[in-house]
């Protein structure tokens, strides 16, 4: 019987040791559902907030797109309205009488409905026209004009101090009604030759260029309106009222002023409930995935970002360590900020050597001060970028004291936020290209001068036929003087005879004289300088030798110049000698197949055009055939066994070194060949003013031709 009280505290302590894990695993299943609700709750509640959020900052968006095309709007149609401005002075400009004015003005009046008055005023700021709007009549007719003038008069201040339109700010005008409209004034100077003759003033309402520049659609569903700094409204736009959840402000910049515009979008805050079921779909189904999926993907991307970065950069870094072109690039201040390899090279310095200086070693000692405010011109200058890439060469020295040429490239240097940091510099070393072409040069000179010499030595033969002539009458008129001085005293006609004798040894004598200093001046002239030079003067400097070419074979030389003489500027010596090869050419194309009374050198000069004289060498020759045109002018190529081939090569060359062109086209109508090329004309303004023109308009000279035997 004692053992029965132990009965209940057994039981009751095995209960308890029981109960103790159930209410624990109770507890933590609670905590974890507890734990899953509140991540779920927190999870569904970010979604919703997610969701409306975004379509508040889309409609918000939305409302800054609209502001943005209304500004445009409003900018365009200021614009068009300047454009008619100008159009209606344009057109007064044309009458005399005030009435086109008037009824012009009207009609611009009609057409911009936000236009409510035009007018015309004096140098003095004096009303001397008005016209009112057919839509606001008597805009003035509570406060006179006068009194409300002060904003038109600081327009028209602005406009003729900047020889452009200018807009007064904006200012209240009451009506008689009781309301008003808020205006601005639009001034637009009137010029005659740079003189201010007046003004033409516009009163703007900005009611309505609101209206009148902003399409039906935006209207319906936005209220747009012109504030002031402070919110104050001045005019406004619109079917419907803005709800004021989602606003919008632009400011648009016109001519001495600007508006700020703001728009109200009708629509209200987004509703929660159709978001709220988007959100739960989506917290239901993608809560874990989609933020795992978002994780690792963005993981992976900035891993390949960064792989793709360092690889981009190794190879930006290879591919300028390997250029052979120098690199070189520097702030708005002119300091060096980097430099590749190639252009240490090219300079002798090392890049730390050279890094942060505005005045580079490699600047010559000499030219320091010229390269500075070289440098200084065109970085304060406002350079365009088509500007700016256009080559310029200079010279830079070597850190051992060598100079060399370099073509220089500049391009403007602009970082991801778009701002102008500096420039970047392709540096190319043509010092290499410049001693070729001074070498070729070289060469070109002295095949010039063996080709003067091959043709005077082609001349030997006409020199001396030529020189027979008078050498033959000067021993015949010396023989006769000496038979007349050996018979006796002379009386008064031997003495006449004499005399007449004597002057014809002298006349002989200068004609010998002449020839031989032709030929004398075309072979000694080594000079190279250009010079300005009637056409006329070139042709006569070669017919003594062109004459020896054409009494051998027979042919007549005819000279056809205009009137008066066009002036080119060249260099005479290399013209001279492209006149005598091209005649020489002339008279030989015609001594085998050309009969004798058809053979005739032309030689024309005219100027077609301001800035070219064109002359021609025509011969009547049996042509050039298609096989040999092919190669005409490529050196060392002739059709004549004694020829050399280099006449017409280096012809074109000295008419390219001018600038101009040489050609050769067949004789129209007839056999023969016109060898053609232009030069320079001389002062090309003056020309183009002196050149008459024919009744088609096109230029026309008088011109005189002489026939030379």
């Amino acid at each position: 019987m004692a053992a029965l009280p132990t009965l209940p505290t057994t039981v009751a302590a095995t209960v308890a040791a029981a109960a103790a894990p159930s209410a624990a695993r109770k507890l933590r299943r609670a905590l974890l559902w507890g734990s899953l609700v509140a991540l779920l709750v927190v999870a569904q509640s970010l979604l919703v907030w997610l969701t409306v959020n975004h379509e508040r900052n889309r409609a918000q968006e939305q409302a800054e797109a609209a502001s943005l095309v209304a500004a445009d709007d409003v900018k365009q149609r200021a614009s068009r309205n300047l454009q008619s401005f100008q159009a209606l002075m344009w057109t007064d400009a044309a009458h005399v009488s005030s009435q086109p004015w008037q009824a012009n003005a009207a009609v611009l009046l009609r057409e911009r409905r936000e236009l409510l008055q035009l007018e015309r005023r004096d140098s003095q700021m004096r009303v001397t026209e008005a016209i009112d709007s057919p839509y606001a009549p008597g805009l003035f007719q509570r406060i006179r004009r006068s009194e409300l003038s002060l904003e038109a008069v600081a327009a028209c201040a602005s406009a003729a101090r900047l020889a452009s339109p200018a807009y007064s700010r904006s200012y209240f005008v009451p009506l008689l009604s009781g309301a008003g409209l808020e205006v601005m004034d639009v001034c637009m100077p009137v010029q005659n030759a740079g003189q201010l003759e007046g003004f033409l003033v516009a009163t703007v309402g900005l009611g309505g260029l609101l209206t009148e520049a902003l399409g039906p659609e935006l209207l319906r569903g936005h209220e747009l309106s012109f504030v002031e700094g402070d919110g104050t409204r001045l005019a406004r736009a619109g079917l419907q009222r803005g709800a004021g959840v989602y606003v919008a402000e632009r400011v648009i910049d016109l001519n001495g002023v600007s508006l700020q515009l703001r728009l109200d979008s009708s629509a209200g805050s987004p509703r929660l409930i159709p978001n709220l079921a988007v959100a739960m779909v989506l917290g239901l189904s993608l809560a874990l995935g989609v933020v795992v999926a978002l994780l690792a993907r963005d993981g992976r991307r900035r891993a390949r970002a960064e792989a793709a970065l360092a690889e981009s950069l190794a190879f930006r870094k290879a591919m300028e360590d390997s250029l052979v072109t120098g690199l070189r690039a520097r702030d708005l201040q002119g300091r060096v900020t980097y430099v590749n390899p190639a252009f240490c090279n090219m300079v002798g310095f090392t890049s730390a050597q050279l890094m942060g200086l505005i005045t580079p070693p490699y600047w010559p000692p000499d030219l320091i001060e010229e390269y500075a405010r070289r440098q200084a011109a065109r970085f304060g200058s406002d350079r365009s970028i088509d500007d700016a890439r256009e080559g310029f060469e200079t010279t830079f020295m070597k850190q051992s004291g060598e100079r060399v040429a370099v073509l220089i490239f500049e391009a403007p240097l602009v970082n991801r936020a778009g701002q102008h940091t500096g420039w970047m510099s392709a540096v190319l070393d043509v010092s290499d290209q410049r001693r070729v072409e001074e070498i070729s040069r070289q060469q070109q000179e002295r095949l010039q001068a063996t080709a003067r010499l091959a043709t005077v030595g082609e001349m030997a033969s006409l020199l001396s036929h030529e020189l027979n002539q008078p050498l033959a009458a000067i021993a015949s008129y010396a023989a006769g003087s000496l038979n007349l001085m050996q018979s006796g005293p002379p009386d008064a006609d031997t003495a006449a005879l004499l005399q007449q004798a004597t002057e014809r040894i002298a006349e002989q004598a200068e004609r010998a004289g002449r020839v031989i200093k032709s030929v004398h001046d075309f072979v000694r002239r080594r000079e190279q300088s250009r010079e300005a030079i009637a056409c006329n003067l070139l042709i006569d400097a070669v017919l003594p030798l062109v004459r020896l070419q054409t009494r051998k074979s027979g042919a007549r030389v005819v000279v056809d110049v205009a009137l008066p003489s066009p002036r080119v500027v060249c260099d005479r010596t290399m013209v001279e000698q492209v006149l005598l090869n091209l005649t020489r050419n002339a008279v030989q194309a015609m001594e085998e197949h050309t009969p004798l009374d058809a053979r005739e050198l032309r030689i024309e000069v005219r100027q077609h055009h301001a800035r070219w004289v064109t002359f021609g060498v025509i011969d009547c020759g049996p042509g050039v055939s298609a096989e040999a045109a092919a190669s005409l002018f490529t050196p060392f190529f002739t059709t004549r066994i004694e020829g050399m081939g280099l006449g017409l090569s280096l012809c074109r060359t000295v008419i390219e070194q001018h600038g101009g062109a040489l050609e050769f086209v067949p004789c129209a109508g007839g056999p023969g060949t016109e060898f053609r090329f232009t030069l320079p004309a001389e002062n090309p303004s003056k020309s183009a003013a002196a050149l008459p023109t024919d009744a088609t308009g096109g230029p026309s000279q008088p011109a005189v031709a002489k026939e030379l035997a």
